[in-house]
């Protein structure tokens, strides 16, 4: 069976962001020991029924999983470890705030077997910190850049563009500082506004407002650029890398791989019995750990994945990668064939307008298309 990847969720933030509508609270106080027991015991009872599955990578996500105390962290690298077959070279990777609080920990996170850390770093810039309701300043960032280096192979972090006001000469600088500390791996994200959160009230009141779309087409252009000065290439969307440093776990997810989810939100797509079955957990954390108490696990719903179904999201996902997807994996994976998958005049347009391209063996998006992935892709679809 091909390698499985572990997503870990850990829910807990110190406050929540005004752009965030990942499944993440705020607590006074968090019980670790009670989270911590229940997220091993669904640990177990996942792999109870997958099996000792080879294990390609561990993600601690969240919420800020940097909030953990590092022994539960410990305890579940280890039991993930005991049930399932590490591959040698696994990727064990924690997101992590740049507080002084959660920096202090990178010492004991990598001691826990953590060997990638991901930086929640989001801008340089100290007023739009403030804007964003970071709870760190940019010289907190940039020492928990330095000191992630210091007790990690691999480094990645976070940042935010498109931001209200933002300029191309500030936000070129802005890369440069943040490239210039070595990392081997920048994610980048377009600033939108989400349902329910704290910036879609304040944009619907006229008191955000959002940069028009060339301009963050001027920013998302000029982040290449940049990166690729400092040897980071793009092989997904919002993602650049240097050539091996490219993050093992999320390509599971764009290569439509198995992952299994626990924890409160976490979602999943499992191979069992020939199927492929979609998971899901409870959102709230108290009751999620109720759950788990009382059965074993907090699912709320499970259901199979079918074929139209599985190639649906497999297109969603891959064409977000500069590889594209593999005609012979696509088969294998959703039991269809990507010309079944697609209108043939959608694909035929997309291809002459230089937005798409196919060869015997891939079907790839471009950089232009990949700039209109969402619009291409819901015509493209089937």
């Amino acid at each position: 069976m091909e390698p499985l990847a572990l997503y870990i969720h850990w829910p807990f933030c110190l406050a929540k962001c005004p752009y965030c509508d990942f499944n993440s609270h705020v607590r006074d106080r968090i019980d670790q020991t009670r989270f911590a027991a229940a997220l091993i015991a669904e640990l177990r009872w996942e792999a109870a029924r997958l099996g000792r599955r080879p294990l390609a990578s561990i993600f601690f996500g969240g919420g800020t999983p940097s909030l953990m105390v590092p022994d539960t962290v410990a305890s579940l690298i280890a039991e993930a470890r005991r049930l399932f077959a590490p591959l040698p070279d696994i990727e064990i990777t924690l997101e992590a705030n740049p507080t002084s609080v959660e920096a202090g920990r990178l010492a004991s996170f990598a001691q826990a077997g953590v060997n990638r850390v991901s930086l929640g770093v989001q801008s340089l810039n100290e007023a739009d910190l403030r804007l964003l309701g970071r709870q760190h300043s940019a010289d907190q960032a940039i020492a928990a850049l330095e000191a992630a280096r210091r007790h990690f192979p691999r480094l990645s972090f976070d940042l935010i563009y498109a931001r209200p006001g933002q300029t191309l000469p500030a936000w070129r600088a802005e890369l440069r500082r943040a490239l210039d500390l070595a990392a081997d791996h920048l994610s980048l994200y377009q600033l939108t506004i989400e349902p329910g959160t704290g910036f879609e009230a304040l944009h619907r009141r006229g008191e955000l407002v959002m940069l028009d779309d060339d301009d963050a087409a001027a920013l998302y252009a000029a982040t290449g650029e940049e990166a690729a000065r400092f040897g980071l290439l793009p092989y997904e969307i919002s993602n650049y890398a240097r050539p091996g440093s490219e993050s093992r776990h999320n390509l599971t997810y764009w290569r439509y791989g198995d992952y299994a989810g626990i924890g409160p939100g976490a979602h999943g797509r499992i191979s069992l019995d020939d199927q492929l079955i979609a998971t899901r957990r409870h959102r709230a954390p108290e009751p999620w750990a109720e759950l788990v108490e009382s059965q074993g696990h907090g699912s709320t719903a499970e259901e199979i994945v079918t074929p139209a179904n599985r190639a649906r999201e497999m297109l969603l996902m891959g064409l977000r990668l500069a590889e594209g997807i593999d005609r012979s994996r696509f088969h294998q994976r959703t039991g269809q064939t990507l010309a079944a998958s697609v209108h043939q005049d959608i694909l035929d347009y997309a291809t002459s307008e230089g937005y798409l391209t196919q060869t015997d063996t891939h079907l790839q998006a471009t950089p232009a298309g990949r700039q209109r992935l969402d619009a291409l892709l819901g015509r493209l679809v089937v």
